[in-house]
């Protein structure tokens, strides 16, 4: 172990997350910033809104929705028997009901606003397409794997959901595994480079995740690990201390789930570089093929 002493900082971390690619569970629990919590659509040729890592609660009825299942048959694999929820960040409709989307509602410890229309690039690529597209890409892929696979949202309603439905469309599908895929808005320059959001144990109101969260670590280990390697792209250089993990107690969307989940905050959309990558379509691909990866690596064990 001598050795590893004189191993710089930066390619110790490579190292970590190449090990985590193979199934190793040694990850950190670095904290950064946040983006803020913009509720307020994009202009065209204003500043896009920041976006909240969060998704959103009731439908417009109030009625609670059971999410959105695909039509096809799961195939038989290393996933067969899996349900796996896919949770695509925002709705392309969310800036169209702003004044639903800031309603307030219950996180299990606070009440913050149901949903937020999200961030975009510099040039207009909103992060709610982004999501969608890569949702639809890692469901194709666990199908394909055997898993039974249901969204949240498929662009099939005016907004939303809410953060609270959104937790409460796993729980009921008692999904195996949930991915909350996003995609971040730090304003600040040099800032790139994906991370994953773990759930902190949260005890308090109606958020109970203590019996998920070390579950939820395993899994955003593995997916973050496997992002590496199918993408080439490092951990976020501004959040997670290079670990590429956070952990955080402030999203509702992790606080009032029950079953294993995480965010995947796949790049930076106001930084150039990042920008570039999330807009190109084969890169999107390599995205959902590590995370992919990743939730068959922790659902096989």
């Amino acid at each position: 172990m001598a050795a590893a002493a004189v191993v710089p900082a930066a390619l110790a971390c490579w190292l970590l997350w190449q090990a985590l690619g193979s199934g190793g569970e040694d990850g950190g629990d670095g904290r950064g910033a946040a983006a803020p919590s913009v509720s307020a659509p994009a202009s065209p040729s204003g500043e896009p809104s920041p976006d909240a890592d969060e998704e959103s609660s009731a439908e417009p009825s109030g009625k609670p929705s059971s999410g959105t299942e695909s039509s096809r048959k799961p195939a038989s694999g290393p996933l067969a028997g899996k349900t796996v929820v896919v949770d695509p960040g925002h709705n392309p409709g969310n800036r169209n009901h702003t004044a639903e989307i800031n309603r307030q509602v219950d996180v299990g410890t606070h009440r913050k606003e149901c949903d937020t229309t999200g961030t975009s690039t510099n040039d207009g690529y909103a992060e709610a397409e982004f999501t969608l597209d890569v949702a639809h890409r890692l469901r194709d892929l666990l199908e394909e794997r055997g898993a039974t696979v249901k969204l949240t949202q498929d662009g099939d309603r005016p907004f939303g959901p809410c953060v609270d439905e959104r937790a409460r469309i796993g729980n009921e599908a008692k999904a195996d595994a949930v991915v909350s895929v996003h995609a971040d808005g730090s304003t600040a320059a040099g800032h790139r480079g994906f991370h994953v959001i773990l759930p902190a144990a949260v005890h308090g109101g109606g958020a109970d995740t203590r019996p998920i969260v070390a579950d939820s670590r395993r899994l955003g280990e593995r997916i973050a690990g496997k992002l590496v390697q199918r993408t080439g792209s490092a951990p976020s250089n501004y959040i997670g201390g290079g670990t590429g993990l956070d952990v955080r107690d402030d999203l509702g969307g992790l606080n009032l789930s029950t079953v294993p989940k995480v965010f995947v905050e796949c790049g930076n959309m106001r930084d150039a570089q990042d920008a570039a990558l999330l807009k190109d379509a084969d890169w999107r691909q390599k995205a959902a093929l590590g995370m992919a990866d990743g939730i068959t690596l922790h659902l096989r064990g």
